[in-house]
Formats: C-alpha cells, structure tokens, sequence
C-alpha cells in the first residue's frame, strides 16, 4: 500500500505573494513602453510626412523652373510653412540652394525633444537632418 504524503499549507508560504508583485512589474513596464511610443510615434511621423513635402516642394520647382512661385526664398517659405503644420519648431536650419543643373536641394536640420519617461526623466533627442533633391524620370 501507498501512502500519500501531503504538504502542508505552512511549507509553500515562501510561495505566497508573488503574483500581484509580477502583475505590479508587467503593468508598470506595459505604462513605461506604451509612454514612450505615445509620446515617440508622432514625432517619428509628423517628421517622416515633412520628408515627403519636402521631396514635393523641391520636385514642384524643378518641374516649373521659370515660374517666380519658384525661387529659393518662396521655397524656404513653403518649407517653413509645412513644418508649422508637422511639428517642426522654429528655430529649424533650413537652407536651400541651386544645383548646377537648374535643380533646387533643401536641406533641414532640428532637434526635437522627446519624452521617453514620464515627468522628464529621460528625454531622447531626434534629431532630423534630411536633404532633399529631384529625384526620377524628370531629371533623366
């Protein structure tokens, strides 16, 4: 015959507590990771559609290059105006010149803070610095 031995309640009490402790770890980690992309996802957005304008704003003065709508200062107006309207602060260094082939090139360049932690703990730098220049059948 077997006989069964059983455990008592008393020598499985070191095994009590530990769920809530690790539902406690996972929920503030899930806070930790959902606050950085609240607050990093727009950023990354708001400056990868700025990249599409001004691939835009560059291809439209290359494809109308005597039109006076077209000239370096209106350009860097038109940039300056689509990053009013995608998160761009104002103190972005934009230039943009001519290149040899009647072309324009803009380039952009800014640093924006991100909050990665909450209350400012940690604060990550994105910093944008695109070029943008005709590109496709137009300047073949």
């Amino acid at each position: 015959m077997k006989t069964e031995t059983r455990i008592s309640p008393q020598k499985q009490s070191r095994e009590r507590g530990g769920a809530g402790v690790k539902l406690a770890i996972v929920l503030v980690v899930l806070f930790l990771v959902g606050h950085a992309g609240y607050n990093y996802i727009p950023v990354a957005y708001q400056c990868a559609e700025y990249k599409e304008k001004m691939s835009e704003v560059v291809m439209q003065a290359y494809a109308m290059p005597n039109t006076p709508l077209n000239s370096l200062e209106n350009v860097k107006a038109k940039l300056r105006k689509f990053g009013a309207e995608n998160g761009v602060p104002a103190n972005a260094i934009i230039k943009v010149d001519k290149l040899s082939e009647g072309a324009m090139r803009a380039h952009v360049t800014f640093i924006k803070q991100v909050d990665i932690l909450p209350f400012g703990i940690y604060r990550y730098d994105y910093n944008f610095n695109h070029t943008a220049q005709p590109t496709g059948f137009l300047t073949k």
